[in-house]
């Protein structure tokens, strides 16, 4: 059986994925920050439905709670075969308005918790001369966005990690 770790997949676009994940077999861990009831019954969900599931906090735009993930996902089920880098946030304001804080929030959560979860994850695809990584990123990382400035630039680095 194949492991995925799906970050920020308690609710939305990633809890749909893991959904999927687990309809596909796959050992399923699901990766929160602050949504533990929404992840919980997540696994709740896919373990009644004879799937495998464990929920992990993390915050994984910092490498010592990113490095925990890792660590606690292995535990659970061995090594990891797929990762999806979903966790990501979003905010509207005028370019005029974004603080230091802002940008540095939005860079640490949507590109930073990227590049963290790949070089946790690449030891165990290196050993086993497999694996799968899929970065979400936004079509307003390739056209930008009118009030999202500081989104759109950090999809766009999310798409310029994926190509390299």
């Amino acid at each position: 059986m194949k492991n995925a770790v799906i970050t920020g997949s308690a609710r939305g676009i990633g809890a749909q994925t893991a959904r999927l994940f687990a309809a596909e077999g796959y050992n399923v861990i699901i990766n929160y920050n602050t949504s533990e009831n929404d992840a919980a019954e997540l696994c709740r969900e896919i373990r009644l439905g004879g799937g495998n599931s464990v929920a992990v906090q993390a915050d994984v735009s910092k490498r010592k709670e990113a490095e925990r993930l890792f660590d606690e996902a292995r535990k659970a089920f061995g090594p990891i075969d797929v990762l999806v880098n979903n966790a990501g946030i979003a905010q509207i304001k005028l370019f005029t308005d974004i603080s230091d804080e802002d940008y540095d929030r939005m860079f640490d959560c949507n590109v930073r918790s990227v590049f963290n979860c790949c070089q946790c994850v690449l030891p165990d695809m290196i050993h086993q001369k497999y694996g799968r990584i899929i970065n979400v990123s936004s079509m307003w990382g390739i056209t930008g966005a009118s009030c999202e400035v500081h989104y759109s630039a950090s999809k766009s680095a999310v798409i310029g990690m994926t190509k390299a």
